[in-house]
């Protein structure tokens, strides 16, 4: 069922308002299909998300004119060169192999907590990887994380709050940080960009 225009519009607003002109929204649309995302447009969304690029071809083929497109899943290099084409972000870097095909800007992401189960870099290879990046030609706008789940918001604000210490050592300016369960904090900390999605669906 596609979401509805009234919902996301209100939500969309409410959030808008909570962090400011000066944060971005990105929608992640994983779970929202090419016809749904005419009531996101219909709602003023201006940036959606994309996590997989077969998702991201088939919707920026239809909305391509509609949103400004980011990349927000696991970034794999034989597709970073077709997801540079499609965005102006990308907000998973987390390998050379990557960086080699990669011709958009990037966020380089930072595992902060060493999960397993999770995509980035370790706050120690972070320096050189970001001057093995930048030697291959990728500019680098700043870091992206994603802290453990947890189901109080207080328990990612050391995690941000660490993301934007390791972005100023690094001069880098762009954070993308916080989800529909803890951007607010996410927001306190420095974020430049959240990341919504559920969040913006219910009503």
């Amino acid at each position: 069922m596609p979401p509805s225009t009234d919902t996301v519009r209100a939500n969309y607003e409410r959030i808008r308002s909570e962090v400011g002109p000066e944060v971005q929204i990105v929608v992640a649309t994983k779970y929202v299909d090419a016809d749904g995302m005419e009531a996101l447009a219909s709602a003023g969304v201006e940036i959606v998300g994309e996590n997989r690029l077969q998702d991201l071809e088939e919707k920026h083929a239809r909305h391509g004119d509609t949103f400004r497109w980011h990349f927000i899943g696991q970034l794999q290099s034989r597709k970073a060169r077709d997801v540079s084409t499609l965005c102006e972000l990308v907000h998973s870097l987390d390998s050379l192999s990557a960086a080699k095909r990669l011709t958009a800007p990037a966020l380089v992401e930072v595992n902060l907590a060493g999960e397993e189960t999770k995509s980035g870099v370790s706050s120690e290879e972070l320096p050189s990887f970001l001057a093995e990046a930048r030697a291959l030609g990728v500019d680098v706008r700043g870091l992206m994380t994603m802290p453990p789940i947890t189901d109080d918001p207080e328990g990612s604000r050391p995690h941000f709050s660490r993301l934007r210490e390791l972005a100023a050592d690094n001069g880098l300016a762009e954070l993308s940080m916080g989800t529909s369960q803890d951007y607010r904090v996410a927001v306190e900390e420095g974020a430049t960009v959240v990341r919504v999605g559920s969040l913006l669906f219910n009503g």
